[in-house]
């Protein structure tokens, strides 16, 4: 059986992948600074599975007893889903940003490459590090964040290039396209949307909802960081994502008519925010003919799980807090 510690496990992506390897009996130990959020956020909680155990530990301040938890237990593989990943509030705080993202995480990486029996490390990256793009950009794609968040991520991105090279260090990088599904934080759009309609509040669309992205649903992002966890090769990026583009406009306006209610009663536009990419879409050709991965999960079919979540865990969703909660 093997062994797998995910970084981040109180992230939703953390959360969804940690089900997924669940299902495929694993042993999994979630690290995550805070303690384990309200059950409704972690699917993995959804259902009666074992061997799973969860520490509370801070990358940023419980480096040494991560790395002792990694050694005793002698990890196959090591998933790190940590960051601090919100883009316009990187803005506000950006030493916190680069303190996680950079400082933190490349100390994390010089730390890993000495665990000799380590048979992988998945570093999950961001295509905000490529800035807006014109057309499917493929894995070699020029750097050109414009963000803090971005640039710290393009920052521990680059120092795990040269730990790789150096010293054959057993890591893979990927990076999604705009995730979404059952669980996911409640200020991301999709999940805002569907709550903001079903409780009569109007959503703040910025810059209009002219910005342009590719949506896929969670568990095919676990499914192919599964795959590229066990298969790909060392060194290399894998791109996650479908073929599909949709306009954030278009994405509300679609929730809304699943939900039966008129866009225009339920959207206020305002400004665009500080540095947001007008477009980043992934070319997955790599992981599709390497790997054999194929998206499963529709937009269409994905936004109506969405809903029926929120519906589901209603009572429970709209007592808790709809903005992101900065924690330093």
């Amino acid at each position: 059986m093997n062994t797998i510690v995910v970084v981040g496990s109180n992230s939703f992506s953390g959360a969804t992948f940690i089900d997924f390897c669940l299902r495929q009996n694993a042993n999994v130990i979630g690290l995550s600074r805070s303690a384990e959020l309200e059950d409704v956020f972690l699917p993995y909680k959804w259902s009666a599975h074992k061997n799973f155990t969860f520490h509370s530990l801070d990358l940023n301040k419980d480096l040494v007893k991560i790395i002792s938890l990694i050694r005793d237990v002698k990890s196959d593989y090591v998933v790190n889903f940590a960051s601090q990943s919100m883009v316009a509030e990187s803005w506000i705080n950006p030493a916190d940003w680069f303190m996680t993202n950079v400082v933190s995480t490349v100390k994390f990486h010089d730390e890993l490459r000495k665990c000799d029996f380590l048979k992988r490390y998945v570093h999950i990256s961001t295509p905000e590090v490529y800035g807006s793009c014109n057309g499917f950009v493929t894995e070699n794609h020029h750097f050109n964040p414009s963000t803090p968040y971005a640039v710290s991520r393009a920052a521990a991105d680059m120092s795990l290039r040269t730990f790789q090279a150096t010293y054959n260090f057993p890591a893979v990088t990927t990076r999604a396209a705009n995730v979404y599904g059952p669980g996911q934080q409640l200020y991301r759009i999709i999940p805002r949307t569907i709550l903001y309609i079903l409780l009569g509040r109007k959503l703040q669309l910025h810059g209009g909802g002219v910005s342009t992205r590719s949506f896929i649903h969670m568990n095919d992002v676990s499914n192919a960081t599964w795959q590229i966890m066990q298969k790909g090769r060392n060194g290399e990026t894998y791109h996650i994502s479908t073929k599909e583009v949709i306009s954030i406009r278009e994405l509300v306006e679609g929730i809304c008519f699943k939900l039966n209610v008129k866009f225009e009663n339920h959207v206020e536009f305002i400004g665009e925010r500080a540095g947001k990419d007008a477009a980043y879409h992934l070319d997955s050709k790599k992981l599709i003919n390497e790997l054999g991965w194929k998206e499963t999960v529709s937009l269409d079919r994905g936004l109506d799980e969405c809903i029926l979540w929120v519906k589901n865990n209603l009572d429970i969703l709209k007592a808790l807090p709809f903005n992101y909660q900065h924690k330093a």
